[in-house]
């Protein structure tokens, strides 16, 4: 399993384009992603940051839409990041998009295994990290 600080995603369809023009990527704010960067090695649990794509629908994970992504450096597909962060540009609000990674299309023998309460544990130690480095009381 591995935490990802979503630094940026791969726009593809869906309501992210209701906030923004097109483009390539939806980002975390610069000012935010400098300073998580800077402390995520004081994190409780692992995590680096990283690009995800963000679809809404498995349909569109095809093999030359995947290599697409993979070329874009995403380490992973989800289905919010990019809304949110385009939601957060246009509106002037502070979100911050985590992965928690924990399988490989199951492909292996316990792929979707979460960890101890499915993971919410490590979730929210991490989570309350982020809020203390950001001064959320």
């Amino acid at each position: 399993m591995q935490e990802l600080l979503i630094a940026k995603s791969i726009r593809d369809e869906g309501t992210r384009y209701n906030y923004l023009p097109p483009s390539t990527y939806a980002d975390l704010d610069k000012f935010l992603l400098k300073t998580l960067v800077r402390n995520l090695r004081t994190s409780p649990i692992p995590i680096v940051a990283g690009t995800t794509w963000t679809t809404d629908a498995p349909f569109r994970e095809t093999k030359s839409a995947i290599a697409y992504a993979e070329g874009k450096s995403a380490v992973c597909v989800e289905m919010e990041a990019a809304a949110l962060y385009a939601f957060a540009r246009a509106r002037h609000k502070k979100i911050v998009c985590l992965a928690n990674l924990t399988n490989s299309m199951a492909q292996t023998e316990g792929d979707f295994e979460k960890g101890v309460e499915n993971g919410s544990i490590e979730s929210l130690k991490l989570i309350a990290h982020i809020l203390k480095i950001l001064k959320f009381r």
